[in-house]
């Protein structure tokens, strides 16, 4: 591939109507990420982001706007008259620009997204190996039915003849085992001289870039087929069960890959891991764990059961424990989350901290040593090493227009069911007692109280009940 220039083009134009969906097809998610996403990735393993142009259609903007990130380029197909018509705007695309053609054009579909990085630089070597105009990718299913074959000139041999729907297959053909991919190496030039000679004669009225093999068969140029390794790497989806299908192979292929590096999992088909996290080795992950998104998990954790996490960070050693939810949170080496803890946004829990039963955080920065063990709300916070958070104790942040701060230094003791009343400082070494509210500064090393003062009223209860009675 050094020495001969590619380019790749990924078919995201089309709607999806069989999924039943307002969302276009590409943008349904696996394993965490939009279909397209997934063949964006594999494709950038082998060409640089310039080199590879969607070929977008229906709810273009859409798409656009969720590939546009990745760097790729865009061509528009705004009516999405078949496979063949699509590469017939990328043709005209480098005709109106003057960009440079590439010498060779691999075609990917943005709807399969299992598809290897293995398997395109194969399907490349081999295009060029064999000096084809055009190299189909093929696979062989249990049951083809239902697929466009392959026709080879000799069995085993690498020439083809034809791709033949299955509705076109004659009688003597409806054995023939391999199954058109829809991914293909083109010759460019060997393929943008057969666009213009394709036709609408068939029951859609669509240009189709199979018809492609044939015309280039008829005039002597080689076409050849590559067998893929996998099946499933090469199957789209075209109903819901059918993604979820791919979901769960790209899950367990997670999973897999994970466990091959040194992380323990109990019960890989009950977690669900997205394709993009990270963990080290030594982590154990229990049964009914979610690790979405771009977690990254450290070496030696422990993620107990029915823990969600979500776009986080743990250190080394960190314990969650059994039901906690994580959203783009920091958690330092050594910590303890939970059980049930809800850490939101912008949580930072710093090292050998504790974040306890049902305790919630939000815009967080809790220091190294600190304990927030019971039934706590902090937000918009920023607290020092070793504080203690008595149960109940919160941070009052809202005050119906405007979110405020809490500074808490180090070493503070807040007693429980404390009401800190935002904007608020509590300097390093400070006592807050049990029950108090607490709307001014408090100094290093003082004892702050803010509660009413407690009343007695000897023979209260049976004067009471005596008044009942009467």
């Amino acid at each position: 591939m050094d020495n001969a220039r590619f380019a790749i083009a990924i078919m995201a134009a089309g709607k999806g109507t069989r999924l039943k969906s307002k969302r276009p097809k590409v943008l349904h998610e696996i394993g965490g990420r939009a279909l397209l996403l997934h063949v964006i990735a594999a494709a950038k393993t082998v060409v640089a982001a310039e080199d590879i142009y969607c070929i977008v259609g229906h709810e273009a903007e859409r798409v656009r706007a969720a590939a546009a990130p990745t760097g790729v380029r865009f061509v528009l197909q705004a009516e999405q008259r078949g496979t063949g018509h699509a590469l017939q705007q990328l043709k005209t695309h480098f005709v109106a620009t003057g960009e440079a053609v590439p010498e060779n054009l691999l075609v990917l579909s943005g709807d399969v997204p299992l598809i290897r990085p293995e398997t395109i630089r194969a399907l490349c070597e081999g295009h060029l190996r064999e000096r084809a105009a055009m190299t189909i990718l093929t696979a062989v299913p249990p049951d083809p039915t239902g697929y466009g074959r392959v026709l080879r000139a000799v069995p085993g041999g690498a020439e083809v003849t034809a791709i033949v729907e299955q509705k076109a297959l004659k009688p003597e053909q409806m054995g023939a085992p391999e199954i058109n991919s829809g991914i293909y190496c083109f010759r460019t030039a060997a393929l943008f001289e057969k666009l213009d000679l394709l036709s609408t004669d068939n029951a859609h009225g669509e240009y189709y870039l199979t018809d492609v093999a044939a015309l280039l068969v008829a005039d002597g140029q080689r076409v050849v087929a590559v067998q893929g390794d996998s099946v499933d790497e090469v199957l789209g989806a075209n109903t819901i069960a059918e993604m979820m299908h791919l979901d769960a192979a790209m899950r367990l292929a997670t999973a897999r890959r994970l466990m091959s590096e040194g992380v323990t999992i109990f019960r890989p088909e009950t977690c669900v891991i997205d394709a993009e996290v990270e963990v080290a080795a030594d982590t154990i992950i229990e049964p009914y764990v979610q690790l979405l998104g771009a977690t990254r998990i450290g070496p030696d954790c422990r993620i107990r059961s029915y823990s969600v996490i979500q776009s986080s960070t743990l250190g080394s050693g960190v314990l969650v424990r059994n039901g906690c939810v994580m959203d783009s949170a920091e958690i330092a080496d050594g910590a303890v989350i939970g059980p049930y803890a809800h850490l939101r946004p912008e949580s930072r829990i710093g090292e050998g901290a504790h974040v306890g039963n049902f305790v919630e955080t939000k815009k967080v920065t809790l220091g190294k040593g600190s304990k927030a063990n019971h039934l706590n709300y902090l937000g918009d916070a920023t607290i020092g090493d070793g504080v203690n958070i008595g149960a109940g104790a919160i941070t009052c942040n809202y005050d119906g227009v405007s979110k405020h701060q809490t500074t808490i230094g180090d070493g503070v003791f807040v007693g429980s069911d404390s009401t800190l009343v935002a904007p608020v400082t509590v300097h390093d070494g400070a006592y807050i007692a049990a029950g108090s509210c607490i709307t001014e500064e408090v100094p290093a090393g003082a004892l702050a109280l803010g509660r009413s003062r407690q009343v007695i009223k000897e023979g209260w209860a049976a004067a009471k009940k005596a008044a009942r009675k009467s």
